[in-house]
């Protein structure tokens, strides 16, 4: 994808003026945050909804070649709110930032529409070149806590990346990834969706490694069970088992008498 790719590239919706923009980045807060009340409760005590509404601004300097006044907005906003946006990000419409703590988006990182982050978010860049070197986000993104998607890399539309998962490759449209590196546990898409079509269930996520290791266990029982069969030891005769010498821990004695019955 070219450095000079636009916003309006990944989104349906055309650009909203500044004051419209801000209405919504506050208002969207209701939809995914429970715990929001209030308008003004939103506008004054959320420190993303601050780094986000300075954004807009410090992008609209920027945008016009006031290059140092909106990296000295940037500077401040990352002082009182702890959030790092570059203001030549791009982000689309409706953007929630939860907490925000930590939260890290670089320069040539682009955002669409109704995208989701949660503390600790870094969109990094891999690569000391001027040009696009950080994440292209579609549609309805969410992106766990502690997430970490680095890189000159696009992530599809709906895509939902779990916590702590660093993502390195592109990810088609419509997946849940996790892991280090990322990698897709699930295909389809959750009937359970919110306001504007974004998934929040992203702790329903299966364990890839988890579901290995409960595999293979299964296969070990099943292979003792095989290896029990054919040296099936002779308690009346005070006889070791053959197959092991874990003595009481081992499961002999359980497979014999389930042989037994059989």
């Amino acid at each position: 994808m070219d450095a000079t790719i636009k916003l309006e590239q990944s989104t349906c919706e055309a650009p909203l003026s500044l004051w419209a923009s801000w209405k919504e980045d506050v208002l969207c807060v209701f939809a995914r945050d429970p715990a929001a009340r209030h308008w003004f409760e939103v506008l004054t005590t959320y420190p993303g909804v601050h780094a986000l509404l300075t954004h807009r601004l410090s992008h609209a300097l920027w945008r016009r070649g006031w290059r140092y006044p909106a990296r000295l907005l940037a500077f401040f906003s990352r002082f009182f709110t702890n959030i790092d946006i570059h203001p030549g990000a791009q982000i689309g419409r409706r953007l929630f930032i939860d907490h925000g703590i930590g939260v890290v988006i670089g320069e040539t990182a682009v955002l669409g529409n109704d995208v989701t982050l949660y503390h600790g978010v870094t969109l990094g860049g891999t690569s000391w070149n001027k040009g696009r070197r950080h994440p292209a986000l579609g549609n309805g993104v969410l992106v766990g806590a502690g997430a970490k998607i680095l890189g000159a890399i696009r992530i599809g539309d709906n895509v939902r990346v779990g916590a702590n998962s660093v993502v390195v490759k592109n990810i088609p449209a419509n997946v849940s990834v996790v892991g280090i590196p990322g990698r897709i546990v699930r295909r389809e898409v959750s009937p359970e969706q919110q306001v504007h079509g974004i998934d929040l269930n992203h702790h329903l996520i299966p364990d890839p490694v988890g579901k290995a290791i409960q595999c293979m266990l299964e296969r070990v029982i099943e292979l003792e069970k095989q290896v029990l069969a054919q040296n099936r030891p002779q308690p009346e005769t005070g006889e070791s088992c053959p197959a092991c010498e874990a003595m009481d821990i081992c499961v002999c004695k359980k497979a014999n008498a389930e042989l037994e019955q059989d």
